[in-house]
């Protein structure tokens, strides 16, 4: 029994070490509160920031007025937020590598946005938009928090208000009357 009690507290005391080691992608870091590392942080901002580009440049073709109006938005913020990133690596201040194309996590929703069209596209826009910027948020403030890159932490704290304005513009898309909406 004493070995069992040693054994269970040496899993308790160790777990918070282990999950820093875990990446992001299994949302084990997320649940827990433990900042990203700078290459993970560099890759899921990067990659948000690609999928609300491309997602928002559909949603300008096919979405409600509204849609259209926050994609508008999503798309001047982010390519500001991918152009900071693009800074921050290319000037050698970051070590982290940016990627070049979605994770299969990503290109499948944008696949599913891609062949959806009216209330079907607007659902799925407006789910993802609410999740995404859920995630961003959560990533940035992890970061700004407890990351270990200055520069880096410095441009997360500095995101956060944008982010949260984002995730309170996604909350309410499909909530307001889309008179004289296009599609």
């Amino acid at each position: 029994m004493k070995r069992l009690l040693i054994a269970l507290g040496c899993v308790l005391f160790a777990a918070p070490a282990l999950a820093q080691s875990v990446g992001e992608k299994t949302g084990v870091n997320s649940t827990l509160g433990i900042a990203p590392s700078t290459a993970d942080f560099v890759r899921e901002a990067a990659i948000s920031d690609m999928f609300e580009l491309q997602s928002s440049k559909l949603a300008q073709e096919r979405g409600t007025a509204q849609e259209k109006s926050f994609a508008e938005q999503m798309i001047a913020d982010h390519t500001k937020t991918t152009n900071e990133i693009k800074r921050l690596v290319d000037s050698g201040k970051v070590n982290a590598e940016i990627p070049a194309t979605l994770d299969a996590s990503h290109q499948s929703k944008l696949d599913k946005l891609k062949s959806a069209n009216g209330k079907d596209f607007s659902s799925d826009f407006d789910a993802d938009q609410v999740s995404a910027h859920k995630d961003a948020v959560s990533l940035f403030e992890r970061y700004a928090k407890s990351g270990d890159n200055p520069e880096l932490k410095d441009f997360a704290g500095k995101t956060l208000p944008t982010l949260r304005h984002h995730l309170a513009m996604a909350q309410d898309l499909g909530k307001a009357p889309n008179v004289g909406q296009s599609r």
